[in-house]
């Protein structure tokens, strides 16, 4: 059964070697002047299961997070994603249920996350009505370090993504997805997730990609978190 989640603020810890199962939220910080203010969100703190993977190996890698983002988005932003429709390009998932990437629990262990078979794969976030978005919050994973391969977030306002779409992200240095070479670098999960700048884009449709990981063939989703003004 899965765990309910209480919010509480906290200070963060570092992502290795946390001893205790904590949640934490930014603090959240208006700034009249522009209409903006801080994104806020919960953090779980890693759930430390299984054996260790070998250290993460990759090329260009970016830094690894040691605290979680505060970007400053639009007033009125709320979170769009709690609870919608999800599909997949895995109609079978090996571990877990679709619900699971909008369902709003960012735990590592069992029970909190879908994995879905190997190569590329794609799971896509129905918003139910267009919006101008904001932030896209990815967890892939929630327990030991791993880096996910081909990390691709694209939106749109067709659910087939035929036309009209705009890719936000983009990590697949070679190719190897055949989607064009990504001019983002590819990054460590931690428990404060991967924060990706919507820059403002209207669309209904969330499309996220990924084919594997330094850990694991299969693609593991824990939460995505999509953001904006309806």
């Amino acid at each position: 059964m899965k765990k309910s989640i209480t919010l509480i603020i906290i200070s963060l810890a570092s992502f290795i070697g946390c001893s205790e199962q904590k949640q934490s939220t930014t603090s959240t910080t208006s700034t009249p002047s522009t209409g903006s203010f801080i994104l806020e969100t919960t953090i779980a703190e890693p759930d430390k299961m299984g054996t260790p993977p070998d250290p993460v190996k990759e090329q260009f890698l970016d830094p690894v997070a040691q605290s979680v983002p505060k970007p400053q988005v639009p007033k009125g932003t709320i979170l769009l994603s709690k609870e919608k429709p999800v599909t997949a390009s895995d109609e079978f998932p090996i571990i877990g249920e679709l619900s699971y990437v909008t369902d709003g629990e960012k735990e590592g262990g069992e029970g909190y996350y879908l994995d879905l078979y190997e190569g590329l794969q794609w799971v896509q976030i129905d918003l139910e009505e267009e919006a101008t978005l904001s932030a896209i919050w990815i967890w892939h994973a929630n327990s030991w370090p791993e880096a996910a391969h081909d990390v691709i977030v694209q939106v749109s306002k067709d659910p087939a993504f035929e036309k009209g779409v705009t890719t936000l992200f983009n990590n697949d240095y070679d190719n190897s997805a055949n989607m064009g070479k990504g001019r983002d670098r590819p990054y460590v999960e931690t428990q404060f997730g991967k924060l990706v700048d919507a820059r403002n884009t209207e669309a209904r449709y969330v499309r996220l990609f990924s084919d594997g990981s330094t850990a694991r063939d299969a693609n593991r989703y824990v939460e995505v978190e999509v953001y904006g003004k309806p």
